[in-house]
């Protein structure tokens, strides 16, 4: 019975690896999209997006598979359960690339050159915290889940070096001022993965300990 049970424990695994590899490929997609200006590979984020919510399916059940069918206790209990909260965080980053695509056409006229590195820093720096997390809760290494949430210091920092660097754009140019902000709005989307991403990391947290609090 434990045999079957920790093969499905390794199936619900694999699955949020995949799901996880999803929302990087969906965040290094769109950040790209967005730096070189290509509205065609934008174009290719929705369908990353639908496959994610798939995989949210296809876990919420395996996990409810898992509770009804196995009746798990303890830690065993607190890692199916953490995966039901993970998934929809997920799902949500999923969401969140879709929206920064979404955007992407209303940049077309602007010069975003100004603030390409901070923008390319904040995507490469939640695709990082996404499979930080992801990893951690596969390995179940406490150390790395409160790395991720240490970690999210440094994209709520990029965030406000662009917020700054718009602000004077629009200063010395107010009519730059719609263009600012929908580039704002990007950059608050790849701040909110970031979020996301902690909260997986929380509950590894929760998972291994009991306890679901900031590092």
């Amino acid at each position: 019975m434990r045999t079957k049970f920790d093969e499905q424990l390794e199936q619900l695994n694999v699955a949020l690896i995949t799901t996880g590899a999803l929302c990087e490929d969906a965040i290094s997609t769109v950040a790209k999209a967005l730096l070189e200006n290509d509205m065609e590979l934008a174009k290719k984020v929705k369908p990353i997006e639908l496959e994610i919510d798939q995989k949210e399916r296809e876990i919420e059940s395996l996990c409810m598979r898992l509770l009804l069918q196995q009746q798990p206790v303890a830690g065993d209990l607190r890692q199916i359960s953490s995966a039901l909260k993970m998934i929809t965080d997920l799902e949500r980053i999923g969401d969140q690339t879709s929206d920064i695509a979404e955007l992407l056409p209303y940049l077309q006229k602007g010069d975003i050159s100004f603030s390409k590195v901070h923008i390319k820093e904040m995507a490469e720096s939640t695709i990082k915290m996404v499979t930080d997390a992801i990893d951690s809760f596969v390995r179940q290494d406490l150390p790395l889940a409160h790395q991720v949430m240490q970690y999210d210091n440094v994209v709520d920092e990029l965030f406000n070096k662009v917020k700054m660097e718009l602000i004077h754009l629009i200063a010395e140019n107010r009519q730059s001022g719609e263009f600012c902000i929908d580039l704002l709005m990007v950059a608050k989307y790849f701040e909110r993965i970031g979020d996301h991403a902690v909260n997986v990391a929380e509950w590894v947290q929760y998972s291994l300990t009991g306890k679901k609090e900031s590092a």
